[in-house]
Formats: structure tokens, C-alpha cells, sequence
């Protein structure tokens, strides 16, 4: 098989190349409706035209920010993460508010949460971090030209900011400190960014 076949272009897509791997929802259940998530159970028909069921979380989206400071270092934040029962480093980030564009909401959560505007805004990627079980889509911003104006935290939020140089950061993946999968990812395309300049 070549890597064409393997691999389909958003071409083949079109003509419908992947029809063998599509499955076609039947029915549709809300399990659980909080602030934040909506837990689906939903019958599939598969490829081979057998029933199956999925269950997944519908996620409103999020963007996550790497604010560069005119010195190269980063900002970054430390914030606890129930879920886990422990603080993580992370670059800011949070979710998009209802007709919110991803990069107002980058933008308000820059300054919200690490008391920074910045100059320059550019768009990285979008990266699927739970793709199995969540339509949770983070789209990847770097800003730069970073001015100080300080943090508006919402009520109930708790955070300390800092800075680290992107040695350091990847020194404390290495070392099993940073494992946020946003952050990981963002520090790593933002590396391989700085090191073709």
C-alpha cells in the first residue's frame, strides 16, 4: 500500500476515499449536561454495518496562549488540577466563551489570568487532545510583544504566574515535571519555531 493510500489528502477525502472508516451516528443521548461538558451515548452504524455505541464529551473549545517576553523567556503558570490532585506548570489558557473568536478568547485569557496584552498575535495550530472521547479542539497562540498590566482572575481561580526560559521548560519535561499535553505540545512547535528563525 502506498502512502497515498495509507495516508488520504483532503482530495481523496472529498471523493470519498474514507468511507471505509466513516461511522454514521444513529441515535443520540445527553447523559450528563454540566457548565462545562455535555456527556453523549450514541448508537453507530460501522463500516461493516454493525451497531456500536460511543461515549464522548462535547467541549465548547478552548485556546491556550505561549506569551514570549522581549527576553525570550516564557510566561507560565502554576495552577492546581483537581481532577489529578496536583498543581501543573501550563501555559495560560481556557475556553471559548459562547460567539467568542479563538483569539478574543486568547487575548482576554492572557490578560485575565497572567496580566499580560500582547502586540502580536500568531495562530500556530489547533491541536485535538482527547480525540478518542472529547470534540475538544485547543487552538495554539503565540503572542509576543508582551506588556504588563496586570491579572483580573476570576472569582474562585487560583494561579501563580512565572517565567521560565524554553531551556529550562524543556529540561522540566525531561524530568517529568511538565506534563500538561497542551503545554508539551505548544512548547515544542513554539522550539522547533525558534530554532529555523
Amino acid at each position: 500500500m502506498s502512502a497515498k493510500a495509507a495516508l488520504p489528502g483532503a482530495d481523496d477525502r472529498d471523493r470519498g476515499a474514507d468511507a471505509h472508516l466513516i461511522e454514521v451516528r444513529v441515535s443520540s443521548q445527553s447523559v450528563y449536561r454540566g457548565k462545562l461538558l455535555d456527556v453523549r451515548c450514541d448508537s453507530v452504524r460501522l463500516p461493516d454495518d454493525s451497531l456500536a455505541t460511543r461515549e464522548y464529551i462535547v467541549h465548547p473549545g478552548a485556546v491556550l496562549v505561549v506569551p514570549v517576553l522581549p527576553d525570550g523567556r516564557l510566561v507560565v503558570e502554576r495552577q492546581y488540577r483537581y481532577p489529578l490532585q496536583q498543581v501543573f506548570v501550563e501555559f495560560p489558557a481556557g475556553k471559548l466563551d459562547p460567539g467568542e473568536t479563538a483569539l478574543a478568547t486568547g487575548q482576554r485569557e492572557l490578560k485575565e489570568e497572567a496580566g499580560y496584552t500582547a502586540r502580536e498575535w500568531t495562530r500556530l495550530c489547533v491541536i485535538h487532545p482527547l480525540l478518542s472521547y472529547s470534540t475538544e479542539a485547543i487552538e495554539v497562540y503565540l503572542a509576543e510583544g508582551l506588556e504588563h498590566v496586570g491579572a483580573e482572575l476570576d472569582d474562585g481561580e487560583f494561579l501563580e504566574v512565572g517565567v521560565m526560559s524554553v531551556a529550562e521548560m524543556l529540561a522540566a519535561i525531561d524530568r517529568g515535571e511538565i506534563t500538561d499535553a497542551k503545554t508539551v505540545t505548544a512548547l515544542l512547535l513554539y522550539a522547533r519555531r525558534i530554532e529555523h528563525r
